[in-house]
């Protein structure tokens, strides 16, 4: 279960990690409905208040009966998308931001990546979405139990084992952040994931 302090950190400063402890299934759905399809930015209070409201609907299984999925709504996108935020999350397949702040298509612009690291190619999808799309958030997504974390973790503890060159390269990038949590925490191994 997301603690409420942490959803309010991390929404808080917009690009703070949100840390996911425990995922909670599917649950039953409201009857409500979302609203409609907006084409105006939303300003990053107003969509930090959106997403803080979807994550309340999940955490409490309440989800919206029609979370922007149905059918007019996928008619309303053929036309363009104006996601109101940008979410840079990991791959982990555990945590899907539509389905944490139960939102549906066209009103977040995700970009994942395994450990939320950063490349130029990744750099230019959050910049397209701020500067050519109506998304003026952008939140940095974490969770427990990262996987990419854990290999940059083992990387460290076996140095020489080899990898992918695509695996080494993710390591590499994640290895700075381990480093530092390692320093800054003190914590070891399993603990700095």
């Amino acid at each position: 279960m997301i603690s409420r302090r942490q959803v309010l950190k991390g929404l808080a400063a917009g690009t703070a990690a949100l840390a996911i402890s425990k995922i909670a299934g599917a649950g039953a759905r409201a009857p409500s409905e979302p609203p409609p399809m907006e084409h105006a930015v939303v300003a990053p209070e107003e969509a930090i208040a959106r997403l803080r409201k979807g994550n309340h609907r999940y955490v409490a299984m309440k989800r919206l009966s029609d979370p922007g999925v149905g059918p007019k709504f996928r008619k309303a996108l053929t036309e363009g998308q104006w996601p109101y935020a940008t979410i840079l999350s990991c791959s982990d397949s555990r945590v899907p931001p539509e389905l944490i702040f139960d939102e549906g298509l066209g009103r977040l612009f995700i970009i994942r990546v395994a450990g939320n690291i950063i490349n130029p190619a990744l750099l230019g999808s959050i910049e397209y979405a701020s500067l050519h799309l109506t998304s003026r958030l952008i939140l940095v997504m974490g969770h427990e139990s990262c996987g990419a974390v854990g290999a940059a973790v083992h990387a460290w503890e076996n140095p020489g084992e080899k990898e992918t060159p695509g695996i080494d390269d993710l390591i590499k990038r994640l290895m700075p952040a381990v480093l530092k949590a390692q320093k800054d925490t003190g914590f070891q191994g399993k603990e700095l994931v």
